[in-house]
């Protein structure tokens, strides 16, 4: 059986079970697989599923996004789209409503800066500096309830 190539998959994990002082044999363990299954999954003998990428990213302690970016299952926008709202939604400082409005404010800006990434470059001053998107104050405002005039 020859090596698959699952982007340095394996390298990956090794290094993450490396750096969290972990055995090969304690990682199995505390992802529940096979210590043999984990061995050829460092070497790239093998191509883990998502749901056991997820068990080995809970036991590694990072993020399973992480590691599904390695095995080539999301590329590395999709993740960032996937990890924000996840931390948001991880906060015990904040209520749920302010958690569903910071959510709801980072998808708007996602979409809108998607929508107009060229308009804002040619719109951009000559100076260098950023122009203000007309859609902050806007978005803003509907977060906190509060209008502001100009």
């Amino acid at each position: 059986m020859g090596a698959l190539k699952v982007g340095g998959l394996g390298e990956f994990l090794r290094e993450q079970r490396r750096g969290a002082q972990l055995s090969l044999r304690q990682l199995a363990e505390a992802a529940g697989v096979s210590n043999p299954y984990l061995s050829q999954i460092e070497r790239g003998l093998r191509k883990p599923s998502a749901e056991i990428l997820q068990q080995l990213a809970k036991a590694l302690r990072i993020s399973a996004e992480t590691l599904y970016v390695q095995a080539g299952i999301l590329d590395a926008r999709e993740r960032d789209e996937l990890e924000v709202p996840a931390a948001i939604l991880a906060d015990p400082s904040i209520s749920e409503r302010q958690k569903q409005v910071l959510i709801q404010i980072y998808e708007s800006f996602r979409k809108e800066n998607t929508a107009a990434a060229g308009a804002e470059q040619e719109a951009a001053p000559e100076d260098g500096r950023e122009a203000a998107h007309p859609a902050d104050s806007r978005i803003t405002e509907q977060a906190t309830g509060k209008t502001t005039t100009t």
